[in-house]
């Protein structure tokens, strides 16, 4: 997936402002993004941040699931959690850029304020990310700037590192290049095999992706 870094923001001299109050909804309650999950497969990831989400003091609201493959686990996983879901089949467009219009069309059609990239098995184009410039964000695995693309389990053992883990990071046009949000670090044993950390690394993505949207969107609902 591709990434991308919101501009750090020096620090004030004296005095230090108050930090910064959530916006509150016409109800009074803390207001909370509209968010919408990309899933590509089953959507393990994606049903840890719906459920996350049904909690009023998370600062994002999923509210919808949107799958490019029409035959993913992750459909019926997003419909038992009651979540709308829409599939989009990549592959019933020509170009990249027709399926990112449909792609683009749904997300502001739901009035969508922020993108979560779970398992999304598409890179974006420079177009698509641009429109959505500090608004996307995704998972992966490896403790970027390390491995970013494909096969981040095997290189990792390849290159005999002794820790491992996993990335929330801002997604922008260059491949996960974006800023690091939050990440989640494991221990490589002796034997492992790449079968084997990826398992360990998933078990601890879901707390990790949970805690990185929630950071997201709490740095957006407090600019």
């Amino acid at each position: 997936m591709i990434a991308t870094s919101k501009p750090e923001m020096s620090k004030p001299e004296t005095p230090k402002p108050e930090t910064p109050k959530p916006e509150l909804s016409p109800e009074g309650r803390a207001r909370r993004l509209s968010t919408a999950v990309l899933i590509s497969g089953g959507g393990s990831n994606m049903q840890a941040l719906v459920r996350a989400s049904m909690s009023e003091d998370y600062p994002a609201r999923i509210d919808l699931i949107i799958c490019n493959r029409p035959n993913a686990a992750g459909i019926a996983r997003a419909q038992t959690l009651g979540v709308a879901c829409i599939v989009i089949d990549h592959k019933a467009f020509d170009t990249r850029e027709a399926f990112e219009r449909e792609l683009d069309a749904a997300l502001r059609d739901a009035n969508i304020e922020l993108i979560a990239c779970a398992g999304f098995m598409r890179v974006l184009t420079g177009s698509f990310v641009s429109r959505w410039n500090g608004r996307i964000v995704n998972i992966h695995p490896s403790l970027l700037p390390k491995y970013k693309g494909l096969h981040t389990h095997r290189r990792a053992l390849e290159a005999g590192e002794t820790e491992h883990g996993a990335s929330v990071h801002w997604v922008t046009q260059a491949l996960d290049a974006g800023g690091v949000i939050a990440q989640t670090r494991v221990s490589i044993s002796d034997g492992e095999t790449h079968l084997t950390l990826a398992a360990k690394v998933l078990a601890q993505e879901h707390g990790l992706y949970v805690r990185g949207l929630a950071l997201a969107a709490e740095s957006l609902l407090n600019v």
